[in-house]
């Protein structure tokens, strides 16, 4: 690319293009040379100029390997341009808090500007807030505008070194010159060149590290290619968003390709969540397609390829078969005459008594070192009807041979594969060699895997089939039904799978991560409500408290007021959770939430267990003094019967090592449920709301309130740090 130079005036350095070349890792030298009001300039190596703030953000935007960072396509860029138009409002003094606003109002049910990731319309707002230095800041800490806040407190963190830019650049006052380049007068902290290319480890993550070879603008063709056989799970995430990636990054197209190449394990209700899946995820795609519609040609191909001496038919017993293979031994069908071939294959082709004894296999090579390529199976019978062509057929194609074809007809143009299949991919490409087939270029990117997970649709289905488990959707499955019934943000999965990138370093990753960044995404902004826990729940009495109830309404999240309002009953008489009752003394002071101090004057107990508490209300204490801070609930007939469910892991080791039986490793408790009391206003919760309950978690509502007599069902979100063990 050659060198790079910026040039501005001293008076008004461009924070945010500073900003957006630090992150991407666009080295530039700074030359503040140009007079005051000039607009900011790159020049190229090559004599090209470009001008203008917005019109650099938009280059750097471009030329970025951060996913989207100046959109997916043409709307989202559309409206980063809206964003980049907007951002200098916060460098106007009246207009300043006005604009907070709007933005505080925009962010309430978003991470990021536009779309999934960040963009150059984050750095841009980032940097005219960051901007008008102290100004901010004191907004910032009295937390006026808390989406906004959350918002620039995640970028600032997740990208540390604009931390450094805005130490460099803004003074109280705000924007600032351009720090002196007299060594003599620059400070020892910023010694370092601001933009050096460097990206620090947490950014280095986000960005995929390789190009795809070969690939060229406008002729990129991918395809995500699931087999029907069980839901959509979270290693399939991350094969799915990176087709998804490259084809917008290449300006490409994306195939859904549905692998359904063996009736016995596949069925259309797969195929349509699977379908339900994908979109979930957000991912876009040009066509849906499936390995079903080129049975004929691959029945075709098949014969052809029989017919050359490129493949056979065997009859050999399944497991003598395998031995065979991992002996390097030809099989006595080996070199049959084509016509007997071709004879056996029309009995496959007929499912006849003689047929089902046999398979195709290519003619590839038995004693290479690489047991893939020896004599893999390409067809075999199988009687089950198919759940798209019914009986139509008898023999079906395996994986293997059906897979380099269909991409070779299709038009793809790269396969990304899972670093699994390594060993196959040799196998891949002598097929296709066979066929007499263009090439298709393999791209490797490593499994996603999870501690205490897992990911093998076959060992999933074992946990449905044995009722272990409701279903494919169950909060405990890996698959994405599940996870979101247990109440991940699809925000969060995208977020965590693009961190991981393209890499081909195979990890073991921590769910605590994804955790952790759900949370971020739903605390700012979930409601908040009180629970009581049935099981020993305790009575307190208030002997100073309101003869007649009475109800005051209160923000159900005190720092984000699109949460809206809850009415909360004050009664002299209250429940509290036995634990918290089990710890009071006699003339200590607590505080009641959202009510005030109140002083323990008598503690009931039968048998050394906690029955009755009678106390007074203490308008006048500070509740900086206390250290029981009490969460409660009125003793009214309006409380909610609640089922609050915690879930642990199916397994109960980190890594099953290879040949271990996950039979012999399952998690004796991976569900418990406690019965507790809720506050009225919970009766309007809807399906799949998150909301925090007060001092007990976040949860998400499975089954929302029908009659008293049946109660609701919320599920544990876990936050990332507490754990998860149920034992």
């Amino acid at each position: 690319m050659g060198e790079i130079v910026l040039s501005f005036s001293a008076e008004s350095p461009p924070l945010s293009v500073i900003a957006a070349a630090n992150i991407v890792g666009v080295t530039l030298t700074l030359d503040p040379s140009l007079p005051p009001a000039s607009a900011s300039l790159l020049r190229f190596s090559s004599g090209l100029k470009l001008q203008g703030t917005n019109t650099l953000l938009r280059y750097l935007g471009r030329v970025s390997k951060l996913p989207n960072f100046y959109g997916k396509d043409a709307i989202e860029s559309s409206q980063i341009d809206e964003w980049l138009e907007y951002a200098p409002i916060f460098s106007s003094g009246p207009q300043f808090e006005s604009a907070c606003l709007h933005v505080d109002g925009y962010l309430a049910s978003r991470t990021f500007l536009v779309g999934y990731s960040l963009s150059i319309a984050d750095v841009a707002l980032w940097s005219g807030l960051a901007g008008t230095g102290q100004r901010w800041e004191s907004l910032r800490k009295s937390r006026k505008y808390q989406n906004v806040v959350r918002w620039f407190n995640c970028i600032a963190e997740d990208y540390s070194s604009l931390n450094e830019v805005t130490r460099t650049y803004v003074g109280k006052r705000g924007l600032g010159k351009f720090p002196s380049t007299n060594p003599t007068q620059a400070s020892k902290e910023h010694e370092e060149p601001l933009v050096n290319g460097e990206v620090n480890p947490r950014e280095k993550a986000l960005p995929f590290e390789v190009d795809l070879p070969g690939a060229k603008f406008g002729e990129v063709c991918l395809r995500f290619a699931p087999e029907p056989s069980g839901f959509l799970h979270i290693g399939h995430t991350k094969a799915a968003l990176l087709n998804q990636y490259f084809a917008q990054r290449y300006k490409g197209r994306m195939i859904i390709r549905f692998d359904d190449t063996n009736p016995s394990k596949e069925s259309n209700e797969f195929v349509e969540n699977l379908l339900r899946d994908i979109e979930t995820l957000g991912v876009k795609y040009d066509a849906v397609t499936y390995t079903s519609d080129y049975f004929p040609r691959l029945m075709e191909m098949a014969e052809s390829l029989i017919a050359k001496g490129k493949a056979y038919v065997d009859d050999t017993p399944r497991e003598q078969m395998q031995k065979e293979r991992m002996d390097g031994i030809e099989s006595k069908c080996r070199n049959n005459k084509v016509e007997e071939n071709l004879l056996l294959w029309k009995e496959m082709i007929a499912g006849s008594e003689r047929g089902i004894q046999c398979c195709v296999r290519g003619k590839l090579d038995m004693q290479d070192p690489n047991k893939s390529l020896r004599d893999p199976v390409y067809y075999r019978c199988n009687p089950d009807p198919h759940h798209r062509v019914g009986s139509k057929y008898k023999v079906y194609p395996t994986y293997d041979f059906a897979c380099p074809f269909v991409d070779a007809v299709e038009g793809i143009t790269h396969a990304l594969r899972s670093s699994e299949y390594h060993d196959r991919n040799a196998q891949y490409y002598r097929i296709l060699d066979d066929m007499e087939l263009r090439k298709v270029q393999i791209y490797e990117f490593s499994r996603l895997n999870m501690v205490y997970t897992l990911l093998s649709k076959r060992k999933l289905l074992w946990f449905v089939q044995n009722g272990k488990v409701e279903g494919w959707d169950d909060p405990r499955f890996p698959t994405v039904q599940g996870i979101v019934r247990r109440g991940l943000k699809i925000e969060a999965l995208i977020q965590f799978i693009l961190q991981q990138g393209a890499s081909k370093n195979i990890n073991l990753m921590e769910w605590d991560k994804l955790w952790t960044i759900n949370k971020k995404i739903i605390d700012p902004i979930c409601p908040r409500h009180t629970a009581v826990l049935e099981e020993g729940r305790v009575i307190f009495t208030l002997a100073n408290g309101p003869e007649k109830p009475f109800v005051r309404v209160l923000p159900r999240h005190k720092k984000f007021e699109g949460a809206g309002n809850k009415a909360t009953t004050y009664t002299n008489k209250i429940w509290v959770d036995y634990t918290d009752a089990s710890t009071m003394l006699e003339g200590e002071e607590v505080t009641l939430m959202d009510w005030g101090n109140a002083i323990i004057t008598d503690i009931k107990k039968e048998n050394g267990i906690v029955t009755h508490l009678v106390g007074v209300l203490h308008p006048e204490g500070s509740v900086k003094t206390t250290k029981l801070k009490l969460t409660w609930l009125p003793d009214t007939d309006e409380l909610i019967n609640l089922s609050l469910v915690e879930f642990d892991y199916l397994l109960k080791k980190k890594k099953l090592e290879e040949g271990e039986d996950f039979l012999d490793n399952l998690n004796s408790c991976t569900r418990r449920e406690v019965a507790a009391l809720g506050d009225s206003n919970m009766r309007n919760l809807k399906r799949g709301d998150v909301i925090q309950l007060e001092r007990k978690g976040y949860f998400r509502c499975d089954i929302p309130f029908v009659r008293s007599s049946k109660p609701m069902v919320l599920f544990a979100i876990p936050d990332g740090r507490q754990p998860t063990s149920l034992n």
